[in-house]
C-alpha cells in the first residue's frame, strides 16, 4: 500500500479527517478455538479479590500493587518496594507456573504503563511499549498527560489483537512486516498527520485533548471520535497489508469493498469536494468509509474490534438483556444472555451486539448524554463485518509457529 500518512491529511488542520467506527471461506473448527481465547476478564486483586480495572496499578481496597501479565492475562501482585521491584520477582499467573517478571521500563521509570515483562524475554519494555518509537517531549506536562491516555488506549488495542491471535510484531523484530507507533505533537510549521504507512502508525497527540477532539468531531460531522477509535482504524490498514494484499482473500474483499487499485488521490479529492453519496448509510458504516475501499475496510475493521471488545466485556459481566418483539400477534420479549454468546459465530455476535447497543444508548439517554453508539448497521455492512470476522478466524487457523515466521513465508511465496 502506498504511503497514506500524508494523503489522508486534512490540509486545513494537519489532521486526518476521520470518523472512527468500530469495525474467504469459513475457518476450521481448530481455527475457531484458536481465534478467540476468551473474553476480556473481570480483573480482581490477587490479595483481597476486589474488582480491578485493566489499567490499575494498585488495589484501592487493600493497597496491593499490581501489574498486567500478558501470558497469564491477569493483574498479578508486584512488590511495592522500588528496590525489590527493580529486580526479577516471582508473580504467580493463572494457568502458568510461577513466573519471574520485571516491570516494563515505562512502568518503573515513567509510570506510563502497568504491564510486566518476563525476565527471560530480555526486553526492557513490554509487548505494547516496545512498539512505540517516537514520543513528544515529556518535559511538557501536556504531552505527558496526552501520552498516558494514548498508551492506555494502545495497550487495550494490543490486548485485543493478542486475544484474537493476530500478529503483533515490532519493526525492530521484523523491519519489513512489523509495527511501529509514533506519537507526535505538531505545529503550524510542521503539522502531524494521523495515518498509516507500511506498518508505521502516526498519531497526532492533540487527539488526546478532549476539547480538540470534540471540535474536530463537530467540524467533520462525525458521530464518534476517540483515541482508541483512531488506533483501531489505522491498524486496520496494517492488517489489510498483512491479511488481504496478495492473498486469496483479495477477491472476496473486492466483491464487497470495491476496487482497491482505484486512485486514492482522486478518491480523496472527490470525497472532500463532493461529499459522500446520499445513500451511504445503506452500504457503509460511516461517511468516511465511502471515500476509498481501503478506508471502508479500515472503518469496518475498527468497528469489528469495537464490537468484539465490548461484547467480551459484557460477557464477563454476565449481562442479560431483554429485546422486545412479537409472537403470535402478542407482544413478547426475548432475552439475550451475553455469557452464552458464541464468539466463533458472527450471527451470535450480531444478535448480542444489537441488544447491547440498544441498552447502552438507552442508559446514556437516561443520564442525559448523547448515544454512545450512533450507528445503524445495514445488511451490506453486516456482510462486510462478517468478512472481517472470517478473515481474522482464517488467519489464526492458518498460522503455525511464530507470526514472524508466517510473515516471512508469505513474503517469500
Amino acid at each position: 500500500m502506498r504511503s497514506l500518512a500524508r494523503e489522508r491529511g486534512d490540509r486545513r488542520t494537519g489532521t486526518r479527517a476521520f470518523r472512527a467506527s468500530p469495525r474467504v471461506a469459513p475457518a476450521t473448527a481448530r481455527g475457531t478455538r484458536a481465534a478467540f481465547r476468551g473474553p476480556v476478564r473481570l480483573f480482581s486483586c490477587p490479595e483481597c479479590d476486589s474488582v480491578l480495572f485493566f489499567e490499575n496499578t494498585v488495589c484501592t481496597s487493600c493497597g496491593q500493587h499490581v501489574g498486567y501479565s500478558v501470558e497469564g492475562r491477569a493483574l498479578v501482585a508486584v512488590p511495592d518496594d522500588p528496590e525489590r521491584a527493580s529486580h526479577p520477582f516471582v508473580a504467580p499467573s493463572p494457568g502458568l507456573r510461577s513466573t519471574r517478571y520485571l516491570k516494563c521500563k515505562n512502568f518503573s521509570e515513567q509510570d506510563t504503563c502497568n504491564w510486566l515483562v518476563r525476565a527471560s524475554d530480555q526486553h526492557d519494555y513490554c509487548r505494547s511499549c516496545r512498539l512505540t518509537e517516537r514520543i513528544p517531549d515529556l518535559g511538557d506536562a501536556k504531552n505527558r498527560g496526552a501520552l498516558l491516555e494514548i498508551e492506555r488506549a494502545k495497550r487495550r488495542l494490543v490486548y485485543s489483537l493478542l486475544t484474537l491471535k493476530l500478529p503483533v510484531v515490532s519493526k525492530k523484530e521484523d523491519p519489513e512486516g512489523g509495527l511501529r507507533f509514533d506519537f507526535l505533537r505538531g505545529s503550524e510549521e510542521q503539522p502531524v498527520m494521523t495515518g498509516h504507512d507500511e506498518g508505521l502508525i502516526t498519531l497526532n497527540v492533540a487527539e488526546a485533548d478532549a476539547a480538540f477532539r470534540e471540535n474536530m468531531r463537530e467540524k467533520m460531522g462525525e458521530g464518534y471520535r476517540t483515541v482508541l477509535g483512531h488506533l483501531r482504524h489505522e491498524i486496520g490498514h496494517y492488517y489489510w497489508n498483512r491479511l488481504i494484499r496478495g492473498t486469496p482473500a483479495l477477491g472476496g474483499f473486492r466483491e464487497l469493498f470495491g476496487d482497491d487499485e482505484q486512485s486514492y488521490e482522486a478518491a480523496l479529492e472527490r470525497h472532500y469536494g463532493e461529499g459522500p453519496p446520499v445513500d451511504w448509510p445503506e452500504r457503509f458504516i460511516s461517511s468516511y468509509a465511502t471515500m476509498h475501499p481501503w478506508e471502508d475496510w479500515a472503518e469496518t475493521w475498527a468497528h469489528y474490534l469495537h464490537m468484539v471488545d465490548t461484547l467480551e466485556t459484557a460477557k464477563n459481566h454476565g449481562l442479560s438483556l431483554r429485546m422486545p418483539g412479537r409472537r403470535s400477534g402478542r407482544r413478547a420479549s426475548a432475552t439475550v444472555a451475553t455469557d452464552a454468546l458464541a464468539f466463533r459465530d458472527y450471527e451470535s455476535l450480531s444478535r448480542g451486539w444489537h441488544a447491547v447497543t440498544i441498552a447502552l444508548n438507552d442508559l446514556n439517554r437516561s443520564m442525559g448524554v448523547k448515544d454512545v453508539y450512533p450507528f445503524v448497521l445495514s445488511p451490506t455492512v453486516h456482510d462486510k463485518l462478517r468478512f472481517v470476522h472470517d478473515v481474522i478466524r482464517r488467519a489464526a487457523a492458518q498460522s503455525s509457529g511464530s507470526w514472524l515466521d508466517w510473515f516471512r513465508h508469505r513474503r517469500a511465496s
